[in-house]
């Protein structure tokens, strides 16, 4: 089973992002929590998926967010950026 880890330290109360964890473990929790945000088997353009991680942080920096839920597999995206998507999961 696997254990869910706590990143409650960097939410705010009302479950914004704070602050994006540079520990790989920590950081990858709060990439899945944010990609939860989106639905899987839905398509999303660029402002949207900017809009969604402008609405679950506060840092003001969606740019970092969208491309290390890319990099992270969590969001994928076609080559010339004109749809996003959610992966489903194993």
């Amino acid at each position: 089973m696997e254990q869910k880890i706590d990143i409650s330290r960097f939410l705010d109360p009302d479950g914004k992002i704070m602050q994006l964890s540079s520990k790989g473990k920590f950081k990858l929790a709060i990439l899945s929590y944010l990609a939860e945000k989106f639905k899987e088997n839905h398509n999303y353009t660029e402002k949207e998926v900017n809009e969604i991680c402008n609405e679950w942080h506060t840092f003001k920096d969606y740019f970092v967010l969208r491309r290390e839920l890319m990099d992270n597999g969590l969001l994928c995206r076609e080559t010339d950026g004109s749809r996003y998507w959610r992966p489903k999961k194993d």
